[in-house]
């Protein structure tokens, strides 16, 4: 495409067309990421990445989109909403300590596949204005900067917590990209200022503690890595700081000033599913695990494995309130087959039964 005023048409109408698609919004990303790389980098060196060993894999990959896609010369990155409820109903259902809480991401469909399928369509559109070019859709799915790449796209600036934030929007959204050999102008407006100013409420909730510095996350510590990405052990002095939270945490964004802007989700694919949003705590260890593999079929939620669900699950009832239903149906399960799974059982009992002594006296 040689034609500078077609591709001005083209980057005009990509924000409509992708809301169209359920985006909320769609830019062209400048491809300066040198500086990005040399973060991702000392974190690395850190150690901070945890078990996560592919982040560690080819980590200029990440900053070089041609090496990811061959002959990428523009990246354009979208956003998409998915808070399912008004924030409120998360913070009611984490303050319920026998009830479990969910990541609001992961309570729907999963993500990547409908953000891939739907980035296809875009491009498409695209196609039949500019006519043909290779591309590549991404969603979380291969090694890309998106954070910074969204950023650069001017969809707004990395906050305190890591997280994108933007000022209509907060930071409740999924990102993709569409990596292309289309010559497309970078923005000619400067990039997003950082409005987290001195606030530092991510960063002072954190259960864990897990950062050690503004844009600084130790991942080793995080509640979404030790209920999502970690398979063993979850560090015993972690354990009672994870309260009910058995699938992710929200709690860096739900205390974050700007999501009193996020919007609720207008794609209905990311509708809680099986009661999920509200669900407590004794209902979702009664799940064998046929039941847990059929309600979570199609969703992220699936993601931490049978073995991890019960590993997560038997911590937050070992954190839940004194309960005679809870030390029963943790004893029901005492004997799992599993060593690591039975290790956390054990553990959840013992701290019921502490909590019921003390009751007692």
């Amino acid at each position: 495409m040689t034609d500078p005023s077609l591709s001005d048409r083209l980057l005009r109408a990509l924000p409509d067309w992708a809301r169209e698609l359920g985006f909320a919004d769609a830019a062209c990303a400048s491809l300066a990421l040198d500086a990005d790389l040399r973060h991702l980098r000392d974190w690395l060196r850190a150690g901070h990445h945890g078990e996560m060993q592919y982040m560690a894999r080819e980590p200029q990959m990440r900053a070089r989109p041609e090496q990811l896609q061959p002959n990428t010369v523009s990246v354009i990155s979208v956003r998409m909403d998915y808070l399912p409820e008004p924030l409120a109903q998360a913070q009611q259902q984490l303050a319920r300590a026998d009830h479990a809480y969910i990541a609001r991401y992961a309570l729907g469909r999963d993500y990547h596949k409908l953000i891939r399928k739907r980035l296809v369509k875009l491009a498409e559109r695209m196609q039949a204005l500019v006519g043909p070019f290779g591309f590549r859709v991404l969603s979380d799915s291969a090694p890309s900067l998106e954070k910074a790449l969204a950023r650069n796209a001017r969809l707004g600036w990395i906050g305190k917590n890591t997280l994108l934030l933007n000022k209509q929007a907060g930071s409740l959204f999924f990102l993709g990209e569409i990596y292309t050999d289309l010559p497309l102008p970078p923005p000619d407006t400067a990039a997003p200022q950082n409005h987290c100013g001195s606030c530092s409420a991510c960063l002072d909730i954190c259960p864990t503690q897990a950062f050690v510095g503004p844009q600084q996350l130790d991942a080793r510590r995080c509640i979404a890595y030790l209920t999502i990405e970690h398979r063993g052990a979850i560090p015993e002095e972690l354990r009672p700081l994870m309260g009910n939270r058995i699938f992710g945490c929200d709690d860096c964004q739900l205390v974050c000033p700007w999501n009193r802007y996020a919007q609720v989700s207008p794609v209905a694919d990311f509708t809680p599913r099986h009661q999920l949003d509200s669900a407590d705590l004794l209902s979702l260890w009664a799940w064998d695990e046929a039941t847990f593999l059929r309600n979570t079929e199609g969703m992220a939620l699936r993601r931490s494995g049978w073995r991890g669900w019960l590993r997560n699950l038997a911590v937050a009832l070992g954190n839940a309130p004194a309960s005679p239903e809870i030390i029963s149906a943790l004893q029901a399960r005492s004997a799992v087959a599993d060593e690591m799974v039975r290790e956390h059982v054990q553990w959840a009992l013992q701290r019921q039964r502490a909590k019921a002594g003390e009751a007692a006296q």
